[in-house]
């Protein structure tokens, strides 16, 4: 074994063991150091494998990540660590469990469900695809979200949601339902959502207080316009979540978008 960051972190430096039946590969994780992980991952992928199931996954990070590859499933089982499915391109990636910091990265298309909660800084410069977490997340989740081309990128957490929520949106759609959460007395979202937005829109099932949002964005009902563009949506969560859509839209949602696409040029340019 190698002295690397494995040894230190616990992990064995070796390659796991990959079993293959029928369409399905599985690749045994259980205290292996994630670059091998990942390393079986992107070969077993090159080799034609459509569907692959991680186990005993303990905070291997990068899962994922850099794979472009329509088609292709990744079931991970157990806690993905951070920076899972980052500039991916493509694949369907599906954790039961929790998932940490930064989860679609940079993600360009493809789809991430997250059966738990996750961490802080969610779809950080997500461009495309759709990130889906059933329960709560941390900090700047949605931060630099954009849309690119035809590209617009959906981002639905069933949970609650930390301070700084869709901060510096400048593209796509973020959800916020306050749903599923281990923090009933709290409110939906902490301080600053949407601060600095200056593209994109965010949808909160309910109502939010003014004082908890950034001054760059206006609160508005959600109109017939806005629901035709959330339904598909939610369909589509509640049917990878297996939660009841009439339930989900039995309360009113709440539409935050930003009042300039500019908000800051004063401070840039001369007046």
């Amino acid at each position: 074994m190698s002295y690397t960051a494995a040894v230190v972190e616990g992990y064995s430096d070796v390659a796991p063991q990959v079993r293959r039946d029928g369409g399905v590969t599985t690749v045994d994780a259980r205290g292996v150091y994630y670059r091998r992980v990942n390393e079986t991952v992107r070969q077993a992928i090159s080799d034609g494998a459509t569907h692959l199931v991680l186990t005993g996954v303990n905070g291997q990070r990068y899962i994922g990540t850099g794979v472009s590859a329509h088609g292709v499933r990744i079931d991970v089982h157990g806690t993905a660590g951070n920076d899972l499915g980052m500039l991916m391109d493509g694949p369907m990636i599906e954790v039961f469990g929790n998932a940490q910091d930064g989860v679609g990265n940079t993600m360009n298309a493809g789809t991430i469900v997250v059966h738990g909660d996750a961490g802080d800084v969610l779809g950080y410069g997500m461009r495309g695809g759709h990130v889906y977490i059933r329960g709560d997340v941390g900090y700047r989740v949605g931060i630099h979200m954009k849309a690119y081309e035809n590209l617009v990128p959906v981002l639905v957490c069933g949970g609650k949601a930390r301070d700084f929520f869709g901060e510096y949106m400048a593209g796509g759609i973020a959800v916020l339902l306050g749903m599923n959460t281990q923090f009933p007395e709290e409110p939906v979202a902490g301080s600053f959502l949407g601060a600095g937005m200056h593209g994109g829109v965010i949808y909160v099932r309910g109502t939010v207080e003014p004082w908890r949002c950034g001054k760059e964005v206006g609160i508005f009902e959600a109109t017939e316009e806005d629901m035709a563009t959330l339904v598909p949506l939610l369909r589509d969560y509640c049917s990878a979540m297996g939660m009841d859509f009439d339930e989900v839209t039995s309360q009113p949602f709440t539409r935050l978008a930003p009042f300039s696409h500019r908000p800051y040029g004063k401070l840039y340019v001369p007046l």
